[in-house]
């Protein structure tokens, strides 16, 4: 391995901990570096090498990268504890018909025909937009994991069943990968320790005449094991 580390970028909301902690103990003399970036920013970050490998909500434009799905989040709907939504266990979207919504400028969902009235006012981020739920401006519609991200006591989130999932994938420059980014390949997708790639070449396919010829000589050590003296079965006396 030339790389005295490897750089992870990921999005809020994202959590690489569990891959951080198996790359750790595989690697220990190999430092993971992690660096959170914007959901906006994260494929800039990856195009320039700023990070080596990224975890991130997929864009539209993925010239360069390669993506690599992990998962599918729930889309839930933020409001404050004493709204009516938080009376049900989730909502259908035909729910959110004439409710003020709040869509930042960060938003990840992307969801074009969303129920709703749209608020005029856009805030900056997501984290501003959960301030705003809290007075009383609007709901938010955002991934489950943002939801926890930005919890607060006055807030809740309540899942909307027929609402587009949002998707997380981890993504790589387009080409050959470098040994260590394999690896970190290999550790998301659960391949165990002895068996990520890089670890070992692995034996190159035989052709037919070598396989014709590797059955010839196994008849042939065969008929020399049944044919050695001692090897055949003796009669009764």
């Amino acid at each position: 391995m030339t790389r005295s580390s490897l750089t992870l970028g990921y999005v809020p909301g994202a959590t690489p901990a569990k891959w951080a902690r198996i790359w750790a103990e595989r690697h220990p003399d190999v430092p993971l570096q992690l660096r959170t970036v914007t959901a906006a920013g994260a494929v800039t970050e990856l195009r320039t090498g700023a990070v080596d490998v990224a975890i991130l909500r997929p864009p539209a434009d993925t010239a360069g990268i390669a993506v690599i799905p992990l998962y599918d989040e729930t889309t839930v709907v933020v409001v404050p504890t004493d709204h009516v939504f938080s009376a049900v266990d989730e909502i259908a979207a035909a729910d959110l018909d004439g409710e003020p919504i709040l869509l930042p400028l960060d938003d990840v969902v992307a969801w074009a025909d969303a129920h709703g009235v749209l608020v005029d006012h856009r805030p900056e981020t997501t984290a501003d937009a959960t301030e705003l739920v809290a007075a009383g401006m609007g709901a938010l519609i955002v991934p489950q994991s943002l939801a926890r991200l930005h919890h607060r006591k006055d807030l809740t989130y309540r899942p909307i069943a027929d609402a587009p999932t949002c998707p997380v994938a981890l993504a790589v420059p387009k080409g050959e990968q470098p040994v260590l980014v394999e690896e970190f390949i290999g550790i998301v997708r659960g391949r165990k320790a002895g068996s990520s790639r890089g670890q070992a070449e692995s034996a190159p396919k035989r052709t037919a005449r070598e396989k014709a010829l590797a059955r010839q000589a196994a008849r042939a050590a065969a008929g020399k094991v049944a044919r050695t003296p001692g090897t055949a079965k003796r009669g009764r006396r």
